[in-house]
């Protein structure tokens, strides 16, 4: 347990029947990069039963924010999702990650291309300066079935303009484009068909995706990160890893139960 810290729940929000939010306190030696994750979980039967998640808020927080999916019968997710304020949470001590700003090159754009929970490292980038002084655009892309499930991101990036750190930065550089496959919507389609159409950065007033000067950044689930590795990888892009940055990288530890 020595690798674990026991922190609290401060807050808990329930978005839909299948996603909820929730706040913890924050070790005062506990640092991350912007989009790295950590282990969380419960203690159960004596034991810690963890998961990799994503921090969803900024590195200069004063508490930990996390997103996640419901899953009925999920080993973790179904007994995390009645937790409330003041229960006790575990926590990884050492936070990792290949969703950091320095495994990727220098650009022009940084596209940062979500599904579902996959948004949370992208929430903690958004409200990192860093971002905003590599790239002359920020463009957060959120994926969902339904509309209702974009609201926990909507809300987040509504409040970005207050923030003290980045507010003045975000309001001139990011760019939302969140997109709904189930239901009509402004933006609908698969983040996929959204870029080979040329839609995507129609819509926004950007050039088409170009390896010689945009750089992404994929979470979501094992099949979009597929998908947009084929499709980035075809377009010149170069996979970036630690230590080994590239045109665009992804993260493997997608919270799925």
């Amino acid at each position: 347990m020595s690798a674990l810290r026991a922190e609290t729940v401060l807050d808990v929000e329930h978005w839909t029947e299948n996603l909820f939010s929730f706040k913890t306190t924050r070790s005062p030696s506990f640092r991350f990069d912007s989009g790295q994750f950590v282990m969380i979980g419960l203690e159960i039967d004596g034991k810690p039963l963890l998961r990799a998640y994503s921090m969803a808020g900024s590195a200069y927080d004063d508490t930990l924010s996390f997103f996640s999916i419901k899953v009925a019968n999920g080993p973790l997710t179904s007994k995390l999702q009645n937790i409330k304020a003041g229960d006790p949470i575990l926590v990884g001590a050492k936070p990792t990650g290949t969703l950091v700003l320095d495994n990727v090159k220098p650009g022009r754009n940084l596209y940062l291309l979500s599904t579902g929970t996959g948004l949370a490292p992208f929430l903690s980038i958004i409200r990192d300066p860093r971002a905003y002084e590599r790239f002359a655009k920020v463009v957060l892309v959120h994926g969902c079935r339904f509309a209702s499930e974009l609201t926990y991101g909507r809300q987040h990036v509504e409040e970005i303009n207050d923030d003290p750190l980045v507010g003045e930065m975000a309001a001139n550089q990011l760019i939302y484009y969140p997109a709904v496959t189930r239901e009509p919507f402004t933006h609908r389609g698969r983040i996929t068909q959204l870029i080979n159409s040329g839609r995507l950065t129609s819509d926004i007033g950007l050039p088409p995706l170009d390896s010689a000067f945009d750089r992404a950044m994929l979470c979501g689930s094992p099949a979009m990160i597929g998908d947009l590795r084929t499709l980035l990888t075809a377009r010149g892009f170069n996979e970036g890893a630690s230590h080994t940055p590239g045109e665009f990288v992804i993260e493997k530890a997608f919270v799925e139960k």
